[in-house]
C-alpha cells in the first residue's frame, strides 16, 4: 500500500515544530556559510599568502561555477529517481554530512606550492558546494510540499527566514571568536578550517532536524505510479513551468531587489560609518539592531500574510524599505536618525525574506495546474538566481558609486566636503532605495497570483488525484 497520498498529507495540520523550528537547519546553513562570506579572502591573503592575482583567479573559479551551476540543482532534484524517503527529505539525510569533509579543504594551505594549494583550494570550493546546494534547494522545495495551502507556507516561510537571521546574529559568537578558540588547539594556520567543519556538522544535524520534523508531510513515490509521473521531470518540463509561468518570471526579476538591498547595503556600511559619519564604532551597534529587526520582520509575516496576504507583505514591505533608505540618503549627517531608519529597513527585509519563498510556491500551484507537472524543486530552486545576479551586480555597482562619489582609501573624514560625504551613501541607501521602488512595481502590475486563485488551482489539483 502507498503511504502519505495527496489527500492524506493535504490534510495534516502542520506539528508546532514545523511551525517554530524549520529553519534551523537555515541557520546552520548561515553560520557555516558566513565563515566563507567574512574570512575566505583574509585566509587566502594573510594565511595562505596568496598573491592578488591569485587570490583573484581562486575566488573567481569558484564563484563562476557555483553561478553557473545554480539553476540545474532543483532541475536535477526533480529529473532524478525519488529515494525511499522521499524525493526532498531524501537530499537532507545523508548529503549535508559530506559537506564538512569537502569544505575545511577549502581553507587549507596544504602545499608550499602555491599553485598546488590553489588548484585544491579552488576543487574543495566548487565540490563542497555543488554538495550543499543539493540539500539546500531541497530544503526550500519542502516548503511547498510541506505546507498545502498558502497560510502554511507563508508560516514555514517565516520560520525559516527568522531562523536564518538568527543564524546571522548567532554567527557573531561562532565565527572569529570560534575560529580563534580553534585555532589555539589546532593553530593559527589551521583554525578556519577546523571551524567551518565543525559548523559543517552542525549545519548537517539542524538539516537532519529538518528531516525528522517533516516526516509524514512528503508522498513516497512509487516507480511507474502517477505520482511519480507528476513529480518527476524532464527538461522540457523546466522551460515550459518557466516560460508558460510569466508571473515566476516576473517574481525572479523583483526578488533582485530584495538580494541588491541585503549585499550593496552590507557592502557600503563600512563606508558610510568610516567616512560620512566619522564613527567606525557604530557599525557594531547598527549590526546588532539591523540584525534582530530582521529577525522580528521575518517571524512577524506569518501573521502578516494571514491579514494581509505574502503579496501585499512583499509589496508594503519593499515600499517602505525604500522610503526608509531614500530618507537615509537626505538625511545622511545624523547617524542616529540613519541608524533607526535602516533597523526599520531591515524590519521590512526580514518581511521580504519570509515573504518570497512563499510567492515562490504560489507560482508552483500555478504550474502543477496549468502543466500537471509539480516542479517544485525547480522552481524552488530558481531562488538562487536573483541571489546570484545580486552578488555580481555588488561587485560593480558598490565600487562604481564609491569611484563616483570620489573615494580614495586616504580620505580623511575631517576635510571631507558634504558632497563626499553623501556620495558615499549612494550605494548604502539610494540605489537599492531604487531598486526597490522598481521591485515593487513589477509585483504590482506583474504578479497577478492572488490567494483565491492558488486556491482555487491547488483544489483542482486535488481533485484530479
Amino acid at each position: 500500500m502507498q503511504p502519505n497520498t495527496q489527500k492524506s498529507s493535504s490534510a495534516k495540520p502542520l506539528s508546532t515544530s514545523l511551525k517554530y523550528f524549520y529553519g534551523v537547519g537555515d541557520a546552520g546553513f548561515k553560520v557555516m556559510t558566513n565563515i566563507e562570506g567574512f574570512y575566505f579572502t583574509y585566509f587566502l591573503t594573510n594565511i595562505a599568502q596568496f598573491s592578488t592575482a591569485m587570490v583573484t583567479l581562486v575566488g573567481t573559479a569558484i564563484n563562476m561555477v557555483d553561478t553557473i551551476l545554480s539553476w540545474t540543482y532543483g532541475g536535477i532534484i526533480n529529473g532524478v529517481k525519488a529515494q525511499k524517503w522521499g524525493r526532498y527529505r531524501s537530499w537532507l539525510r545523508v548529503m549535508p554530512w559530506i559537506v564538512p569533509f569537502l569544505f575545511a579543504f577549502q581553507f587549507l594551505n596544504i602545499s608550499s606550492n602555491p599553485t598546488v594549494s590553489a588548484a585544491v583550494i579552488i576543487a574543495a570550493g566548487i565540490t563542497s558546494h555543488i554538495v550543499w546546494n543539493f540539500p539546500y534547494g531541497a530544503n526550500s522545495a519542502l516548503v511547498n510540499v510541506v505546507g498545502k495551502t498558502p497560510e502554511d507556507k507563508a508560516t514555514l516561510a517565516s520560520s525559516r527566514a527568522a531562523w536564518n537571521n538568527l543564524g546571522g546574529i548567532l554567527f557573531s559568537y561562532l565565527g572569529l571568536p570560534f575560529a580563534t578558540l580553534l585555532g589555539g588547539i589546532v593553530g593559527e594556520n589551521n583554525q578556519f578550517a577546523a571551524a567551518v567543519f565543525c559548523l559543517g556538522l552542525l549545519m548537517a544535524a539542524t538539516y537532519y532536524a529538518h528531516f525528522k520534523m517533516t516526516d509524514g508531510y512528503e508522498e513516497i513515490e512509487v516507480e511507474g505510479s502517477e505520482v511519480a509521473k507528476r513529480n518527476k521531470i524532464t527538461v522540457k518540463d523546466m522551460f515550459v513551468s518557466l516560460f508558460q509561468n510569466p508571473t515566476l518570471i516576473i517574481l525572479i526579476i523583483a526578488d533582485l531587489a530584495k538580494w541588491c538591498m541585503n549585499f550593496v547595503v552590507a557592502a557600503s556600511a563600512i563606508y558610510y560609518f568610516r567616512y560620512t559619519a566619522g564613527n567606525e564604532g557604530l557599525q557594531a551597534v547598527y549590526l546588532l539592531c539591523t540584525g534582530i529587526s530582521a529577525t522580528i520582520g521575518a517571524y512577524l509575516f506569518r501573521y502578516m500574510s494571514s491579514r494581509f496576504t505574502s503579496r501585499t507583505s512583499m509589496i508594503a514591505a519593499y515600499l517602505l524599505a525604500a522610503v526608509c533608505l531614500i530618507l537615509v540618503y537626505v538625511l545622511y549627517s545624523n547617524s542616529t536618525v540613519v541608524i533607526i531608519l535602516m533597523t526599520l529597513a531591515m524590519f521590512c527585509y526580514g518581511i521580504q525574506l519570509a515573504a518570497a519563498p512563499a510567492l515562490y510556491a504560489d507560482t508552483v500551484v500555478y504550474a502543477t495546474w496549468k502543466n500537471g507537472k509539480d516542479a517544485s524543486g525547480w522552481i524552488m530552486g530558481l531562488q538562487t538566481l536573483p541571489l546570484k545576479a545580486a552578488i555580481l551586480l555588488r561587485g560593480i555597482l558598490v565600487p562604481a558609486a564609491l569611484a563616483a562619489a570620489g573615494y580614495r582609501p586616504d580620505l580623511d573624514p575631517a576635510t571631507m566636503s558634504e558632497a563626499a560625504r553623501q556620495g558615499l551613501t549612494v550605494s548604502f541607501a539610494l540605489i537599492p532605495g531604487i531598486f526597490l521602488i522598481v521591485g515593487a512595481l513589477l509585483l504590482i502590475f506583474g504578479f497577478r497570483l492572488t490567494k483565491e486563485k492558488v486556491l482555487k488551482y491547488q483544489a483542482e489539483i486535488d481533485s484530479r488525484i
